[in-house]
């Protein structure tokens, strides 16, 4: 069961139907995030868990339901509009400028009105040294576990304080899976709200305080940190974990 919405949540999803193009992707998504929580979408290839982040950005075709950023509709609005709500999404393939440098890339996006203004350079910086060491390098030269910290790094700046993030730990080296691991618990003690999508399940088990779980794009289970022992039978029947 999926517990229902709620006005004090900073994120609510309600009955969220989604297409692309004639392809009927999310049926009936509810979602709910309050503020300061981790919350893990788990799920299958093709369940609906990277629709349902483009969807909240405006990022899909057609969107009927509803969709509330601090209490705001945000079915109707443009992807510019979703985002300076203070919403940041960081997507799979992390589009990063190969042309620029790390700190062109890092400095390239506005600060978002009405925020408090993101996260100065030197402390995203102190966050992330390696993006330091490499500040004058082009996009290009970095690893891909260099371009993911980056491709966070750069909506920290922005001020956007609900954070959507798609599969940061894919393909990536387990040491640099764990700094993003400390790095998400970091953002979580300075207040961010980060709603993860995940297929690496070790790496998104100790970091969420709430899971749902997408099959057929619906949510088909939600429960706490403190339900994840006894659910690991249904974990391995939807997911195979």
């Amino acid at each position: 069961m999926v517990s229902p919405s709620h006005p004090s949540h900073l994120l609510n999803i309600d009955n969220l139907q989604a297409w692309y193009g004639e392809s009927h992707i999310l049926h009936g998504v509810n979602l709910h995030v309050k503020e300061g929580e981790v919350v893990t979408i788990l799920g299958r290839n093709g369940s609906g868990r990277t629709t349902t982040l483009r969807a909240i950005m405006g990022l899909t075709g057609r969107r009927q339901g509803s969709i509330q950023v601090k209490g705001q509709e945000t079915i109707g609005m443009s992807t510019h509009n979703i985002a300076r709500l203070g919403v940041g999404y960081c997507p799979e393939e992390r589009a990063i400028f190969s042309s620029l440098s790390t700190e062109e890339n890092l400095m390239l996006p506005p600060k978002l009105k009405g925020t408090d203004g993101g996260m100065a350079v030197e402390q995203i910086y102190e966050m992330f040294p390696n993006l330091l060491e490499r500040k004058s390098s082009p996009g290009t030269r970095l690893s891909g576990g260099e371009q993911q910290m980056l491709a966070v790094a750069r909506i920290l700046r922005t001020g956007a304080k609900l954070l959507l993030l798609d599969e940061i730990s894919e393909g990536l080296a387990p040491v640099i899976v764990q700094k993003l691991a400390a790095m998400i618990l970091d953002l979580k003690q300075k207040g961010f709200t980060i709603v993860l999508v995940e297929q690496n399940f070790r790496f998104a088990a100790p970091l969420a305080d709430r899971f749902y779980v997408m099959e057929h794009g619906q949510m088909v289970q939600e429960f706490p940190q403190s339900e994840l022992a006894s659910k690991m039978a249904l974990l391995h029947e939807f997911l195979g974990v």
